[in-house]
């Protein structure tokens, strides 16, 4: 039986239909500006998502919270965040040409190299810069691609990010309440050749793989590297972030998987190798990065 969906659920599930159907109909530079103001309001009354922004950014920049200089980050981050949901409600209509000429990339050849040859690649990013517009325009450039997404609340607005991101040419499955087939599925593509996408610095299953991370412990998924030591795919990182008027992706060299150690001591071994990657990626893009939640083992509430 399905959760009747709260008010605020509603609420949000609207706010994002509205979204989708109003702000491609405006001026850019108008609506841009609606939700930078709308960030600086929000970062202004330092609320729970900023407060706990400014912590995470804290550990990156390995200072107190409390820093002046993270003060003023967690504004460009809070901007950074508003940017990638304005953004989202202008991706169906923009072109593939106009997403492709604003594009900044580098390290692409590995992964283009590996897939001429017909092998699929496991494409690892952590929450940052727009990680949607990045896919549109991976899979606009001749790469459709298989990804993992967290089932939102309510099930309306997970259809409607689902059938963006599907309009996108990107294959979504749930990470949740699906059929239960979604590493069998991704095994299956990258054993076709096919590349495969996911989300990989924050743990939402609390069955991830414990990592060091900016000097403390937390867990990362196990999925890509899992699927990377079970299929043989290359393990790559990749790390979207904003430019002034466009968009960076930066590939990095492909993740050794020890040869030794049973499974279990191999994937820890590649995440935490994607951790590190992670750690300069973000260190060097540290506003686009959008962990407004928990992340840090001592930071977590006790489970259930």
């Amino acid at each position: 039986m399905t959760d009747t969906p709260s008010l605020q659920d509603r609420l949000v599930a609207a706010a994002f239909g509205a979204g989708w159907t109003v702000v491609p109909r405006l001026p850019e530079r108008l609506t841009a500006a609606a939700f930078r103001v709308a960030a600086d309001r929000l970062w202004k009354r330092r609320g729970k998502s900023v407060l706990r922004l400014e912590a995470n950014l804290a550990r990156v920049k390995g200072t107190s919270p409390s820093d002046p200089a993270i003060r003023e980050l967690s504004r460009a981050g809070m901007r950074s965040y508003f940017r990638y949901f304005h953004e989202v409600f202008r991706l169906p209509s923009m072109s593939v040409e106009e997403i492709a000429s604003r594009m900044r990339v580098a390290g692409a050849e590995t992964v283009y190299d590996h897939l001429a040859a017909g092998r699929g690649v496991v494409m690892a990013l952590p929450h940052t810069g727009n990680w949607d517009q990045a896919g549109a325009w991976f899979a606009g450039t001749g790469h459709p691609f298989t990804t993992v997404a967290e089932r939102l609340k309510p099930e309306s607005l997970f259809h409607r990010y689902t059938a963006f991101r599907e309009g996108l040419g990107m294959e979504v499955l749930p990470l949740t309440g699906g059929e239960g087939h979604t590493f069998g599925t991704l095994a299956q593509r990258l054993r076709a050749g096919l590349p495969v996408a996911l989300p990989a610095e924050r743990d939402l299953t609390a069955k991830g793989v414990e990592v060091q991370f900016f000097g403390s412990a937390t867990r990362m998924p196990a999925g890509p590297g899992l699927l990377a030591v079970h299929t043989g795919a290359p393990l790559i990182p990749a790390l979207p972030y904003f430019t002034e008027s466009g968009w960076g992706l930066q590939f990095y060299d492909e993740i050794a998987i020890p040869a030794e150690g049973d499974r279990k001591e191999r994937v820890a071994a590649a995440m935490q190798s994607l951790a590190t990657v992670f750690e300069k990626g973000i260190a060097e893009h540290p506003e686009d990065w959008h962990m407004l939640q928990r992340l840090w083992l001592e930071d977590l509430e006790p489970r259930a």
